[in-house]
């Protein structure tokens, strides 16, 4: 038998090809499944009923497969019960009786003295012996896949926590007494402040109190100049509070979810203020909104006219000297993959590397999976597609979720119930001025990092080269935070195995962004630092803690004296704003115009 000619054309192989008019065809055939499930997702919330559907359908049938599993919940349930009789009991004929169980870690919905007594002592343990058990039901079922049981269990904890006695107003001793003391004017209180927050939502306001936290006025008031605008980032550059400088300037990258500003809050808690005022050189990038017609712009757009744009600029500034470069979430990660395809063309302009609470292995990014998978992707890309950004508000519902109790129903209880008012804070007004990010640079990001991890696993292609990690040899700091949803400090400690450069990781006390934003002069903050070379044995997230060494206070000092530790010994003065002759002239005075777009 003789072999088709090696270019011989296959047999039916130009119907595979289509044709122009084809071609469009089937991206109208597209356009219909897009459109439906952009609308589906305006009644949806933004999570993908397919998705949600397909977990619970895997839980259920290996659950009905599994009778040892149901008997042993049976017992689960049968012993719960007997305990929190034996606790009426108890509390009934009028002894000591202690809590049959305590609420998990920083869940304070049943902190205060009057959950102590009857009945609402009562209401309380059922509700967390209820809990307690519908996470046995969700967990360790024969055979479920486990992100169909992370999704499963998440969505059986929110509906749980819709019903909590803390959240009844009946069921809830504080605002019982709330009530009796002002005669139900809380709920008079609670209407009003409803109404305002509606009023506000539906006419795109800011919440009640933001106004008190200007940008330029209150907060992002650190002095400095514009020095390069493009497209995509403004560039600022701060003006010196020293007579003297490091000579190696610092650039910052924050996460273009975000506005800049959350790094120069007020000056008492402004990270970029403080680094002036220790003689740094620093500049920082501000993320431009972008629109609906930005929605072409990709990854690799935002690495060009936002990292090496701004790297190009620094160095244009402050020529011949190595740069400190900072990146801060999603900025970190970007600013990572930045940095590993520099170290492959041999681009020796940075100093250091500092990563914030900025995730490079994907495998374990926290309960942010919840709706990252193929069908949720599939969903979220409809949205975009149709809008050509994702909205604030709808990434704002997905974080509000993952910490219901403190964003959703805490809330609720406090402004609506106690008829009371949260006091705004800075980082508070930040976190509800928010940014909408571009349709196609969002599905790559997800996709490529979050679904597909291509940044660990070397494969993330950057001018034709891979980007990968193991070529970094810049010293790193990088920091995680303990009780981060976002980017979880295992995920973010992941760097180690990922680089054979030197580490300084920290560990520090608070959230994604409280734990950040931790200036020297706030209470009650601790921090683990400690170094591995580039010799020596990687230690696994455990190992690590039990190895590191506990300090009490803000872990920016230590950062600051290490950025020192990597740079020139002597001072210089300060460089000039901007350079004119490079075309850099100062444009605008900070903190620009970009960070004022909504």
């Amino acid at each position: 038998m003789s072999l088709p000619a090696r270019n011989a054309p296959r047999p039916n192989s130009t119907s595979s090809v289509p044709t122009a008019g084809e071609a469009l065809g089937l991206e109208a055939f597209r356009s219909i499944d897009r459109m439906r499930e952009a609308l589906s997702a305006q009644l949806s919330g933004g999570l993908s009923p397919q998705a949600l559907a397909l977990a619970f359908f895997d839980w259920s049938i290996h659950l009905a497969a599994a009778p040892g599993k149901r008997t042993e919940l049976a017992y689960k349930a049968t012993r719960k019960a007997n305990r929190l009789l034996a606790h009426l009991a108890a509390c009934r004929l009028g002894a000591e009786a202690p809590a049959c169980i305590e609420p998990l870690p920083g869940d304070d919905r049943f902190s205060s003295e009057g959950w102590r007594q009857f009945p609402y002592n009562i209401w309380s343990q059922a509700f967390l012996l209820n809990q307690q058990w519908w996470h046995n039901v969700t967990r360790e079922v024969p055979g479920v896949t486990p992100h169909h049981e992370d999704v499963v269990s998440f969505a059986a904890r929110q509906l749980l926590d819709m019903v909590s006695p803390a959240n009844i107003p009946f069921a809830n001793p504080d605002v019982v007494a709330k009530t009796l003391e002002t005669g139900g004017a809380n709920f008079v209180e609670g209407f009003r402040n409803w109404l305002e927050d509606v009023g506000r939502q539906s006419t795109g306001r800011p919440p009640a109190g933001a106004e008190d936290f200007t940008v330029g006025r209150d907060v992002a008031v650190t002095p400095g100049k514009v020095v390069y605008r493009n497209h995509l980032i403004e560039l600022i550059q701060y003006a010196p509070a020293t007579e003297t400088v490091r000579p190696e300037p610092i650039l910052i990258v924050p996460a273009w979810i975000m506005k800049y500003y959350i790094l120069d809050l007020s000056p008492q808690n402004s990270l970029i203020r403080h680094l002036v005022a220790q003689g740094h050189t620093v500049f920082c990038i501000s993320w431009r909104n972008p629109t609906e017609q930005d929605r072409d712009l990709g990854l690799d757009d935002y690495r060009r006219l936002g990292v090496m744009a701004a790297l190009d600029a620094v160095g244009a500034i402050v020529p011949d000297r190595a740069i400190h470069a900072v990146g801060y979430c999603l900025g970190g990660t970007l600013l990572s993959i930045a940095a590993a395809a520099m170290a492959k063309t041999r681009d020796h302009r940075l100093a250091s590397l500092t990563l914030l609470a900025a995730q490079t292995d994907f495998t374990e990014p926290g309960e942010l999976a919840l709706f990252i998978d193929p069908s949720q992707l599939h969903f979220l890309e409809s949205m975009m597609w149709n809008r050509g950004y994702l909205s604030a508000d709808q990434m704002a519902g997905a974080f509000q979720l993952l910490r219901s109790n403190d964003l959703i129903w805490s809330r609720l209880v406090h402004d609506y119930l106690m008829g009371e008012r949260t006091p705004m804070i800075d980082l508070m007004a930040w976190n509800a001025d928010s940014t909408r990010m571009p349709y196609r640079m969002h599905a790559e990001y997800l996709r490529r990092l979050y679904l597909d991890n291509e940044l660990a696993a070397g494969r993330l292609m950057v001018e034709g080269r891979p980007a990968a990690l193991q070529n970094i040899r810049t010293p790193l700091f990088v920091v995680g935070t303990e009780r981060d949803h976002v980017a979880p400090w295992r995920s973010v400690y992941k760097i180690h195995y990922l680089t054979d450069a030197d580490v300084t990781f920290v560990l520090t006390s608070g959230g994604h962004n409280a734990g950040i934003v931790s200036e020297p002069s706030r209470p009650r903050r601790r921090f683990r630092i400690a170094t591995v070379t580039h010799d020596d044995a990687r230690l696994g997230p455990d190992e690590w803690v039990e190895n590191a060494t506990t300090h009490d206070g803000s872990w920016w000092t230590s950062w600051v004296a290490w950025v020192g530790a990597h740079s020139a010994a002597e001072r210089v003065a300060p460089p000039a704003m901007g350079n004119a002759g490079k075309g850099l002239a100062p444009l605008d005075d900070a903190p620009g115009t970009y960070v004022l777009q909504r």
